[in-house]
């Protein structure tokens, strides 16, 4: 016991004696064999860092964004439109005219206008199906045997003769009466297209920008 005793004490007697040496080692680095530490005031003051002062930044001068333009296109509902231009005849080159929603008189065309009303998908409503995702180029498998994809085939009508196809099917324009037309049953009185038509949407469609102010 006695040994063990004398080997916990010595242990102890070391590690103060070695730290009571560090401090003096570190007193004596900085002040010298001194009381009044004169060594530590000879060393010239920082009066500055190794880092480099940084450059103030030079941002450019932010400028206003510039309002929104406004579109220069007229405002009329999608079955609306298409009824004007069944009215006029339905010209494929030739620009048709009509009233927008304003008042303003307009100007339209086929490619423009008329065609992305049948060609185009979320137009009709969020979601909705492209007409010619039913409508499309393979008449044998369209639905009503009608294609809606060009001016010409919509020409050609639906419900058309498979074995004939130089006979045209059943006119869907009315012959340029819009309301007696089956396109104006389907799409503004049934509603029956695009399929998954929202009963709040209103029965004009929804009001799109197309053409220009004449």
């Amino acid at each position: 016991m006695d040994d063990v005793r004398r080997m916990i004490y010595g242990t102890l007697a070391i590690f103060v004696a070695g730290i009571l040496v560090w401090i003096g080692y570190l007193y004596t680095s900085a002040c010298g064999f001194t009381t009044s530490c004169h060594k530590a005031s000879a060393i010239a003051p920082v009066d500055r860092t190794a880092i480099p002062t940084l450059l103030p930044a030079t941002l450019p001068v932010s400028q206003p964004s510039a309002p929104p333009k406004i579109s220069d296109s007229c405002e009329i509902s999608a079955t609306d439109l298409i009824g004007t231009w069944v009215e006029a005849k339905y010209p494929e080159a030739e620009p048709f005219e009509f009233v927008d929603q304003k008042g303003l008189e307009c100007q339209g065309t086929f490619t423009d206008d008329i065609q992305p009303l049948f060609t185009k998908a979320d137009l009709w409503f969020p979601g909705s199906l492209a007409c010619t995702t039913c409508h499309g180029a393979e008449v044998r498998t369209a639905s009503a045997h009608l294609d809606l994809t060009s001016y010409t085939s919509i020409l050609e009508g639906s419900q058309r003769d498979l074995e004939s196809p130089d006979v045209k099917g059943v006119d869907i324009l009315g012959g340029g009466d819009w309301e007696s037309s089956m396109l104006y049953e389907t799409l503004y009185v049934r509603k029956f297209m695009p399929p998954g038509h929202p009963p709040e949407l209103p029965a004009g469609g929804p009001v799109i920008f197309a053409g220009m102010p004449r």
